[in-house]
């Protein structure tokens, strides 16, 4: 009896070592949220430099069976980012550029879902299904699951479990050319996101890109107009100009070296964004800190 007691505390003791510890969430590994369609997806030809490996630059994959990477899981974020339909894009170097001027310490980590191609529609949850999907749409609309936006929460909501969401960044609008209601549905989708990950909008800002410019051809360049007005529609909005960055060609899309100019421009807000956040959060706990000495 006493040595079947001692076998079951030792088994019991063992399964006790054995258990793997709760992490916490990392503070230092600052997590980002992607979508769009192709220019965020990304279509500039890969070179040599992009290929260089960043060990503080991660990525998880929101797709299965894509470049070899399994849905869920962390990789090094290395081109294609997005998915196995892109190429460089503006994410590669809004990453690099983060690590490169964020401490040592910090890790930067990206979420990205974006179809070429699609409407801000397909973000939509409660509208996705009538979506008039093109034929050469729906393989790439079911590698999320078909529903872009409900993967992009769930890895969103992995990740928050490594990591903190700090800013969200999208790249959409060349297939809604023009149309005056755009800034307020992308607002519905920014406030869903928020909504569905408990965030707010004040600790987790949104980054709009710049389609390509009229000067440069840019076939969708009458939509910059309507980009501009995001920020009056959302408080936290900010524009990301694509001035001076041409088309690799097509009238649409980014060429390889405008994609690595415009992620540092993403990158650069984000920094701007976070020295005043983390300027304002220090003064106020001086202030705090003060008023308390003075009780």
């Amino acid at each position: 009896m006493r040595a079947g007691f001692i076998v079951s505390f030792l088994a019991a003791a063992l399964t006790v070592m054995a258990s793997p510890k709760i992490s916490k969430p990392d503070p230092n590994f600052h997590i980002y949220l992607a979508f769009g369609q192709s220019n965020m997806e990304g279509q500039g030809n890969v070179e040599v430099q992009d290929r260089v490996e960043d060990k503080r630059f991660k990525l998880i994959s929101t797709a299965d069976n894509c470049m070899g990477r399994k849905l869920g899981q962390w990789y090094s974020a290395l081109p294609p980012i997005v998915n196995c339909y892109g190429n460089l894009g503006p994410l590669d170097y809004f990453g690099r550029t983060l690590t490169k001027k964020l401490p040592k310490k910090v890790t930067v980590g990206v979420v990205p879902v974006a179809i070429a191609g699609c409407d801000i529609q397909l973000f939509e949850e409660a509208n996705y299904k009538e979506y008039s999907v093109p034929d050469w749409m729906e393989g790439r609309i079911e590698r999320y699951g078909g529903n872009p936006f409900r993967r992009l929460v769930n890895m969103a909501k992995k990740a928050q479990k490594a990591g903190v969401i700090k800013g969200v960044l999208l790249h959409q609008g060349e297939t809604n050319n023009g149309q005056e209601d755009w800034p307020e549905r992308v607002k519905a989708v920014y406030e869903a996101l928020l909504k569905e990950l408990h965030l707010k909008a004040k600790d987790v800002p949104l980054l709009v890109g710049e389609v390509v410019r009229s000067e440069y051809d840019g076939i969708c360049g009458l939509h910059n107009d309507v980009i501009k007005k995001v920020p009056e529609v959302i408080p936290t909005a900010h524009v990301i100009s694509a001035e001076g960055l041409d088309d690799g060609g097509d009238d649409l899309h980014f060429s390889s070296e405008s994609y690595r100019i415009l992620g540092e421009r993403y990158a650069n807000k984000m920094l701007e964004l976070l020295n005043k956040k983390n300027t304002k959060e220090n003064k106020k706990g001086k202030e705090d800190k003060k008023g308390h000495k003075h009780h």
